[in-house]
């Protein structure tokens, strides 16, 4: 018999019980049925998991990664500003020093070369001292060598230009002249 309610199909037919337990044994599933595709949703699911963790460190790794990149961007960017800044403040540091020397009046550029060094100091950029030290090839470059028995050596002598480090790096090192024993 066929009947239709909303779209629907029922289809009747007539059945003795026997036939009856039979239909209805064969259409639920069986414990090992059920087991075995409990089995493979759990597999599943930690497949899913592993895969989503995966992801998930994935992402983490790029956003620290791009996180790093811009900050080295930017830090490289300011070294390169820096180093062009600092040849300018060398120059201003040359020129007080002639003045002085000829006598003149050279407040007004020290002046200049204050706010320069408190600039400096705001950018985490700070001289090398090396004079007295011992020579470091990471921090200072040695252009000359002088021969003195009473010093260590490699006892740096002379500074010629000043170095610069920026965020624990070196921005320019230090020209200098070391000492050595004959």
């Amino acid at each position: 018999m066929y009947n239709s309610d909303d779209n629907e199909q029922h289809v009747s037919v007539d059945m003795d019980d026997s036939d009856r337990e039979y239909v209805e044994l064969e259409s639920k599933p069986t414990v090992e049925e059920l087991t075995h595709k409990l089995e493979e949703s759990q597999k599943l699911l930690a497949v899913s998991e592993d895969k989503l963790k995966r992801s998930l460190a994935d992402f983490l790794n790029l956003e620290k990664k791009t996180r790093y990149d811009i900050e080295n961007g930017i830090h490289n960017k300011l070294d390169k500003f820096m180093l062009k800044f600092l040849t300018i403040y060398d120059d201003l540091t040359r020129a007080k020093d002639i003045l002085i020397k000829e006598n003149v009046n050279a407040q007004g550029l020290d002046s200049i070369l204050k706010n320069i060094d408190s600039l400096l100091t705001e950018y985490s950029v700070s001289p090398i001292n090396a004079l007295g030290e011992i020579f470091d090839p990471n921090l200072h470059e040695a252009i000359s060598v002088v021969v003195d028995e009473s010093l260590d050596e490699n006892t740096i002598t002379k500074e010629i230009r000043k170095g610069y480090i920026s965020h624990k790096r070196t921005l320019r090192p230090t020209l200098v002249e070391i000492s050595k024993k004959q």
